[in-house]
């Protein structure tokens, strides 16, 4: 029996814009330790507002059976009171809602979390303190205050919490928040039999970044860095600017009448098993017919009302997946 390791990769954004936005996390797929044996045949990657789905066809091409750990790790959450991140289900430990099937049977996978400050693992002086390992629990502020001085001052000095003053017309006063990053990462045990062709389908909701305006066009004309750094990720070109120019004539304002949305998907690191994707096919839902998207793909197609798709052979990842769609602030058409 041969033993190898699979992981899901998803890696954290950075804030962008500072001022009215939200970041989002980048999620990912299926990721393996280098393998000679296991091939991908076919990946269907679908990308929406509500959901991420990725189904698989893998197949064990040697003639002994496989036995694998498969891990999912999700993306770090850090607390930070100075920027919002997008996180789907803030008070729950599975806060994308990832699930997972193989061979169309549900899969529960264990959890195991762990809290860092400073990059020391502060798991255990968390947990002994009865506090959640979640940074966006909800209550999680009340209990840290709770907490005795002389301990929330050891936390502020070992990098656990961030302390801010601040006089709220009474005196100054001292709030505390937390500073840890936490690490969570779903596994199982699966196993590929010889010759065989495995299906595994994942799901999770997507965490959406954004803004409340159009940040790349001002007064009709391209605003930079932004338009540079949208064409560069997103592949935003005239044709898309001039989309929106036009819905901004007929605005009473004369703003483009939308407000961005993100979506990122690592799909680079994806290039990790025996060989190219065989069969490899990208859908995007844009949400809505009214709502504009603009993304990255050779030979994209609409294929329906707010969906578009591209499809490759033998294709090796070459960049991440990162969606922009522009959805109305007026419902209007």
């Amino acid at each position: 029996m041969k033993r190898f390791l699979v992981a899901l990769s998803l890696v954290a954004a950075t804030p962008a814009f500072a001022n009215d936005t939200m970041a989002e996390l980048k999620t990912g797929g299926l990721v393996f330790v280098r393998s000679d044996v296991v091939s991908m045949e076919k990946e269907d990657l679908f990308i929406s507002l509500d959901e991420v789905r990725v189904a698989y066809r893998f197949r064990n091409t040697s003639d002994e059976n496989v036995e694998a750990v498969v891990a999912f790790p999700m993306p770090d959450i850090e607390g930070n009171p100075y920027g919002d991140v997008a996180v789907p289900v803030s008070d729950s430990d599975n806060f994308l809602g990832f699930t997972v099937e193989m061979d169309g049977r549900a899969i529960t996978p264990e959890l195991e979390q762990k809290a860092f400050a400073a990059e020391l693992d502060v798991t255990e002086t968390l947990t002994a303190a009865g506090l959640s390992l979640n940074p966006f629990a909800d209550g999680l502020d009340e209990a840290i205050e709770a907490l005795p001085d002389d301990t929330k001052a050891d936390w502020v000095a070992r990098g656990i919490l961030y302390e801010e003053s601040y006089d709220d017309g009474s005196g100054w006063r001292e709030s505390h928040s937390p500073k840890w990053r936490l690490k969570s990462t779903y596994w199982w045990r699966a196993e590929f039999p010889a010759i065989q062709p495995v299906e595994v389908t994942h799901r999770y909701q997507p965490s959406l970044g954004g803004t409340v305006a159009v940040s790349f066009l001002q007064d009709g004309k391209p605003q930079e860095p932004y338009f540079g750094q949208y064409q560069q990720k997103y592949c935003v070109d005239e044709s898309f600017l001039n989309a929106v120019r036009r819905h901004a004539k007929t605005a009473p304002d004369g703003n483009p009448p939308f407000y961005e949305t993100w979506i990122s998907y690592v799909l680079t690191t994806g290039a990790n098993w025996s060989g190219a994707i065989q069969d490899f096919t990208l859908t995007i839902d844009k949400g809505a017919p009214e709502n504009l998207v603009s993304f990255c793909g050779s030979g994209v197609r609409k294929i329906g009302p707010t969906t578009f798709e591209m499809s490759a052979t033998d294709f090796f990842p070459e960049r991440d997946i990162n969606v922009l769609i522009l959805r109305r602030t007026d419902g209007g058409q």
